[in-house]
């Protein structure tokens, strides 16, 4: 893939429902996050971020919010999930996903707060559209064998487990991605479509 540069990013985003039926929207992060997207980390309780981050931290060093910020480079993205709450839009969760050899591989969060509202189950569902719309045929991530909730979303969801190579302290989850292109509802399958003309545009020069 090519990495992307958009002048709106919001019409790439997708609206999802929560379990009581609040919208959610899953938009691509955009540099004038990165102050938000620090805070969101920092509110997370010390057990969400050890899950999320696979060991202590306080919040995102500078080097990788950079990284988390700045969409398609090296065919890594990041999005969050958010909402309207008293008119103010919140981040309520975030995932970050990287495309390689015809897979993606994936982290998430949800913010303790939001957290058994079906929130993770929706982002998950909408990282595996997002998974289908660029071709790839397998969705993965790793997670601490202590991350009962991770593990649990991701049972629920249909993801086979194994062992993760070379740690024993993860566990692996991933799941064949069977979705025929017609049948692909989210806003990625424009993204992937303007993502195959640009690298015929680059071949034909």
């Amino acid at each position: 893939m090519t990495a992307l540069r958009f002048g709106d990013l919001r019409q790439y985003s997708d609206v999802l429902r929560s379990r009581g039926g609040h919208a959610v929207t899953v938009r691509f992060v955009e540099p004038r996050d990165a102050e938000a997207l620090q805070n969101y980390f920092r509110s997370l309780t010390a057990r969400s971020r050890h899950n999320r981050f696979l060991g202590a931290t306080s919040e995102l060093p500078a080097s990788q919010l950079e990284q988390f910020i700045h969409i398609g480079a090296a065919d890594r993205f990041s999005v969050v999930a958010t909402m309207l709450v008293d008119g103010h839009e919140i981040i309520v969760g975030e995932a970050r996903y990287a495309f390689e050899d015809g897979s993606i591989e994936f982290g998430l969060s949800i913010d303790d707060r939001w957290q058994g509202h079906g929130i993770g189950k929706a982002l998950l569902k909408n990282l595996e559209c997002r998974a289908a719309s660029f071709g790839a045929d397998r969705l993965f991530g790793d997670t601490l064998r202590s991350n009962e909730a991770m593990i649990g979303l991701a049972r629920k969801s249909g993801y086979a487990f194994m062992p993760t190579p070379g740690d024993w302290r993860l566990v692996r989850f991933a799941k064949h991605i069977d979705v025929e292109p017609q049948d692909i509802p989210c806003a990625s399958r424009r993204l992937a479509a303007l993502s195959r003309q640009a690298t015929m545009s680059s071949v034909a020069v």
